[in-house]
């Protein structure tokens, strides 16, 4: 199950515009792990898809999401500590994503639809059109209890969203050795 040792990887997750790589990569700096940006692993024909307003489907999904996984076990293998920022935004996305592992850990993002579409309006250069976050809203399952889910209201500063997160992660002394949870 995941989350029963201290973690190698942590997957921060929700919809589009809820400041996933905006908040891993503070976390990143944090904690001193590597922060990677899931966006990156998606293929030309996703981003492609996205950027013309259509919304994936779980065949356009799988290689994306196995691609990440991929690249945490290649990190975790070789005693590196990854942050990936991921929608995961469904369970069966979240099991790809942890490939049985239980040294992965699950930040969700939780933030009203609203507030989400008032951040899309006035984010600039980004593939993803504000159009499509009610499909996201409309696919998201948020993570239960039983997957060891951090969850992080995005309604405050990304130093306090990153301040909660380390405080549940119960990492020492502000690096990167997580206790046991």
């Amino acid at each position: 199950m995941a989350g029963t040792k201290a973690p190698c990887a942590l997957i921060v997750m929700g919809v589009s515009g809820s400041g996933k790589s905006t908040i891993a990569a503070a976390l990143g700096d944090r904690l001193g792990w590597r922060f990677e940006d899931g966006d990156s692993f998606h293929p030309k024909s996703n981003v492609e898809k996205m950027r013309a307003g259509h919304p994936l489907t779980d065949e356009d999904r799988w290689p994306w999401l196995n691609a990440i996984a991929d690249e945490i076990a290649r990190a975790c293998s070789r005693g590196e500590k990854i942050i990936i920022a991921c929608s995961a935004l469904k369970h069966t996305y979240r099991e790809v994503l942890l490939r049985g592992r239980d040294d992965v850990r699950f930040v969700f993002l939780k933030g009203t639809q609203e507030l989400i579409a008032d951040r899309l309006a006035h984010r600039k250069g980004h593939f993803m059109p504000p159009g499509l976050l009610t499909s996201q809203f409309n696919t998201l399952e948020p993570p239960e209890a039983s997957e060891h889910v951090i969850t992080a209201s995005i309604d405050e500063s990304v130093e306090a969203i990153v301040d909660g997160i380390v405080r549940q992660l119960k990492i020492d002394g502000g690096k990167s050795r997580a206790k046991e949870i």
